[in-house]
């Protein structure tokens, strides 16, 4: 029998002062079996990131040609890509190609920093391609604070995105790399 995704729910007051964002958002995430909690609260992060009315989570895992989470305008077409990992650089030009921004946050202390090194050229020549880092320290402190109902403030400043779940805290910094 197929194991089933585990529904979780996050309600997230956001001050992005960064872009003058402010927002209470209730998300409901789809855990796929096979992703870690890790993933899952990146996900998170990255819509804290680039929130916005309109960015939703996609079907993810599940779909091959979907990102994590996008934006589309009211004529379907996508504004906002925003993926997660170190993907091959056919996919990321996919997604240059379908989309006007395409935001990719890696991660893997190991993994990241070798993948950049060795895509870093061919995708420069994408120039709707953001690639930021985020250290696996702040990934494994945001999943401290997962729980299956979620109340979460995000405030972000100077690039600084402070996470906070009732008593708890966990403050990211993500790197951009292009």
């Amino acid at each position: 029998m197929a194991l089933k995704s585990t529904v979780y729910k996050a309600a997230v007051n956001l001050a992005d002062m960064d872009r003058n964002v402010y927002l209470d958002q209730s998300l409901t995430l789809a855990q796929h079996p096979s992703e870690t909690d890790e993933r899952m609260m990146l996900r998170i992060l990255a819509w804290s990131l680039n929130a916005t009315e309109g960015l939703e989570f996609t079907k993810g895992l599940c779909v091959d040609d979907e990102p994590e989470v996008w934006k589309k305008n009211y004529s379907d077409e996508i504004e906002l890509w925003i993926e997660l990992g170190c993907p091959d650089e056919k996919w990321l030009r996919k997604a240059s190609a379908r989309s006007k921004e395409v935001i990719l946050y890696t991660y893997g202390d190991n993994a990241a920093p070798i993948w950049w090194q060795q895509n870093k050229s061919k995708l420069a020549r994408f120039e709707n391609l953001q690639v930021w880092n985020i250290q696996d320290t702040a990934i494994e402190q945001l999943a401290g604070l997962i729980a299956r109902t979620m109340q979460i403030q995000v405030t972000i400043q100077d690039g600084t995105a402070w996470f906070s779940c009732g008593e708890q805290s966990v403050e990211v910094r993500p790197e951009r790399w292009n």
